[in-house]
């Protein structure tokens, strides 16, 4: 059985407490499915921004 790549959970805590400043203990210790959902949604807000700041609505 393989575990979850190393490299990738680092970019999620990186990613997570880059947009939301949560510490990393807090983050690490999050189950591996919410970690994804919080990842998602802040790609979404993110997404969302970048297509306001492109249609000169922000």
């Amino acid at each position: 059985m393989m575990g979850y790549p190393l490299e990738n959970l680092f970019r999620e805590v990186a990613y997570i407490a880059y947009h939301f400043h949560w510490p990393q203990d807090q983050i690490m210790n999050m189950e591996h499915g919410e970690r994804h959902k919080w990842v998602a949604e802040i790609a979404e807000i993110n997404r969302r921004l970048n297509e306001m700041t492109n249609s000169g609505d922000l």
